[in-house]
């Protein structure tokens, strides 16, 4: 089992390791008051694990329910958020009580934004089961949810109080799933770190998933500590992200997040001439990921220009230059479309 430290304006404890589910009761009794806490979950992710969970919250000596929705991301909406707020307020949860994410990417990113709005805060656990929430989502205080101009266009900075990552989950995950995953990790070791980039070519898809997953929370750690709130070097996580977003939306999300992050990624390295170019597209095809798309640029640019990072007629894009040297470049908005089309 392995523990990092994040430093935000909220510190807390990342728990990466085998058989660790049944350590959220515990892990709520030792950092909160609660009394009755709120299992959020999905269709896919609770009748795997919710048991577990609520078994350990029961044998803490704490009171649970649970609140499930549509597993996907076309559920991170106001409707099935205004239905979880109203759920909080039936059972009577108080501002001392607690909500647990169970889930990826899309319950952490609810159930965060739930636990920041209802009654103006209050606690949280994250409880990531797929690979791209360990390394990700689940880490750095972003919640939100998707409106139908885009995505993840409201939101809130709130931390959470723990990060539990049971490996065990992984074992139930859809191949393409923790391909998905597999794209945030080489999206780090792109950004920060060329030894980490080494051992995923060597390695491929059998690589050493505790230490990686660590190293990834650490990198990203650093990263919350210095820019909490995504004014400066946090930008550098969105690599790949600005078009990546794109893809999915114009996709009406049948392209996952992974996998267009990946076509992402592979579309910047190719627009800004990165000298190691040859060596990110092959990484990324030996984990099975995509590098291209059939997207119009027209298509994709729309998306782009509404962008949430969007400053005025500049868009800041994450631009690499080799593995372990990427910037931000701002870049106006009439420059996109020719970017666009040199990527792809």
């Amino acid at each position: 089992m392995t523990e990092v430290s994040v430093n935000a304006s909220k510190k807390y404890i990342v728990t990466i390791g085998s058989g660790v589910l049944h350590r959220v009761g515990e892990t709520i009794r030792a950092l909160t008051n609660a009394k009755k806490v709120c299992i959020i979950s999905d269709s896919h992710v609770f009748p795997l694990y919710g048991g577990i969970v609520s078994e350990s919250l029961h044998g803490a000596g704490l009171d649970s329910c649970s609140f499930l929705f549509p597993a996907g991301e076309n559920s991170k909406n106001a409707q099935t958020y205004l239905e979880l707020l109203n759920f909080l307020a039936q059972i009577g949860l108080t501002r001392s009580d607690c909500i647990v994410a169970l889930g990826g990417g899309v319950v952490g990113d609810l159930a965060g934004f739930a636990a920041a709005t209802y009654l103006r805060g209050i606690p949280y656990i994250q409880v990531p089961t797929t690979l791209l929430a360990m390394v990700d989502s689940s880490v750095g205080g972003k919640t939100g949810i998707d409106l139908p101009s885009g995505k993840n266009l409201a939101g809130v900075f709130y931390q959470p109080d723990a990060v539990i990552c049971d490996m065990d989950t992984l074992d139930t995950l859809p191949a393409e799933s923790f391909q998905d995953g597999c794209s945030e990790v080489i999206k780090y070791g792109m950004l920060y770190d060329p030894t980490l980039f080494s051992h995923l070519e060597k390695a491929g898809l059998s690589f050493d998933r505790e230490s990686v997953i660590a190293r990834c929370v650490a990198l990203k750690s650093q990263v919350v500590t210095q820019d909490e709130l995504d004014t400066d070097r946090r930008q550098l996580l969105n690599l790949g992200h600005t078009i990546g977003h794109a893809i999915e939306a114009c996709s009406h999300f049948a392209v996952s997040h992974g996998r267009a992050v990946s076509i992402g990624m592979a579309m910047v390295a190719r627009a800004a001439k990165c000298n190691d170019t040859d060596r990110l597209l092959s990484l990324l095809q030996k984990f099975g990921l995509p590098i291209r798309t059939d997207l119009s640029p027209d298509a994709l640019l729309e998306v782009m220009l509404a962008d949430k990072k969007r400053r005025g007629d500049t868009l800041n894009l994450i631009l690499p230059k080799a593995i372990g040297n990427c910037a931000i470049v701002p870049t106006p908005t009439v420059n996109l479309k020719t970017f666009i089309e040199e990527g792809i």
